[in-house]
């Protein structure tokens, strides 16, 4: 394999990690405590819960971290549109529009469609959605990246940063009704919102500092890029810019909280810091001492994460895995059941995975 396959296949695996906790990860904890009684078990039961408002939990990370690495994407690519003929980045801008509505669209249907069914009421339709914010934020960042150079982008980026914090304690107070966000969705999203909230978690205003967890990814994609071979200085590199982005999250924290549904840009550090400490983390395991069980186990998952993601809301995995190992579950106490059924729904969305990735069937929009 080529270096810059190799980097892409660490890429893969952190997808893969990162969708693991979705498609079912994130349930093995709690019957694991109830077996065993041991803290580390609650913990990371407690780690799998979002964050009610303020603050910050491991599960608040899984949907920064996907765009951060739709970024790393972008910077591996390394592509700029400047100085090219129209005919030729027309070409590209279709793709990418193409892109954004195909993820929009498939928003859609993880919402379960139209809420009052076929013919649609527009007014009952929840546009905003997670794929919608992931197509968004990389398309936006793609277009700062195929239009902008480097030093341009930096700029871009903590003025989205800085902008957004003005807007948000300038315009409202950081509250579920009285955040300048909940007016903007209220006044300005079409259809409904998530839980008939007045903010919408996938909201409108929300999605503009998100772009800046991919132009993180971009920057760390462009250092992997152009640091190609030298091992030591990408992990170097990626792990001091992780430390810096955490430790400025966490000092904005105390007059600028930490929150997953505003999206605030303290929220943008913490989680770029995390999605660079992560990729330093899987580089060293998959790049540099060459895991190749770890690596292909989460590959399997990242190569199709997007197929993956949309399964768990129009496949009911757990009445497959309960009608195939019910009977081991029943023989078994309650944890011990509920355990097996957890493992079942991951092993049968893995084998499904698995089925495509060896016969290098990737599908992405």
């Amino acid at each position: 394999m080529t270096n810059k396959k190799q980097r892409l296949a660490s890429v893969d695996a952190l997808r893969g990690f990162d969708m693991f906790w979705i498609i079912g990860g994130e349930a093995l904890f709690l019957p694991l405590l109830t077996l065993t009684g041991w803290s580390i078990f609650s913990f990371g039961h407690t780690q799998m819960q979002h964050s009610e408002w303020h603050g910050f939990r491991f599960y608040d990370l899984i949907f920064p971290l996907f765009i951060f690495l739709s970024g790393v994407t972008l910077g591996i690519a390394n592509k700029s549109l400047r100085g090219l003929p129209l005919p030729e980045r027309r070409a590209v801008y279709g793709k990418a529009v193409k892109r954004l509505l195909i993820l929009i669209g498939l928003g859609i249907v993880y919402n379960h469609g139209w809420g009052t069914g076929i013919p649609a009421d527009p007014s009952q339709i929840r546009f905003a959605s997670v794929l919608a914010r992931i197509g968004l934020a990389w398309f936006f960042a793609a277009m700062i990246v195929w239009h902008c150079g480097p030093r341009a982008q930096y700029l871009i980026a903590a003025g989205i940063l800085l902008g957004y914090w003005i807007l948000q304690i300038s315009f409202g107070a950081l509250t579920p009704s009285g955040s300048v966000n909940s007016w903007v969705d209220q006044c300005c999203l079409p259809g409904i919102t998530y839980q008939n909230r007045p903010y919408d978690p996938e909201g409108l205003l929300s999605t503009i500092p998100a772009v800046v967890n991919a132009l993180a990814g971009v920057f760390a994609g462009r250092w992997l890029r152009n640091s190609r071979g030298q091992h030591q200085r990408i992990l170097s590199g990626l792990t001091l810019a992780g430390l810096a982005c955490l430790l400025g999250g966490f000092l904005w924290h105390w007059i600028y909280p930490v929150n997953k549904e505003l999206w605030t840009s303290s929220f943008v550090l913490i989680t770029s810091a995390c999605s660079l400490l992560l990729l330093a983390l899987f580089y060293l395991l998959v790049d540099m001492w060459n895991w190749r069980l770890f690596s292909t186990f989460f590959a399997v998952i990242g190569c199709n994460a997007i197929l993956v993601y949309l399964g768990t809301s129009l496949v009911n995995w757990s009445y497959s895995s309960k009608s195939l190992f019910g009977g081991i579950a029943a023989a078994l106490s309650e944890a011990g059941g509920t355990l097996v059924i957890a493992c079942g729904v991951i092993l049968l969305q893995w084998l499904v995975l698995r089925w495509l990735y060896r016969r290098g069937i990737f599908i992405s929009p």
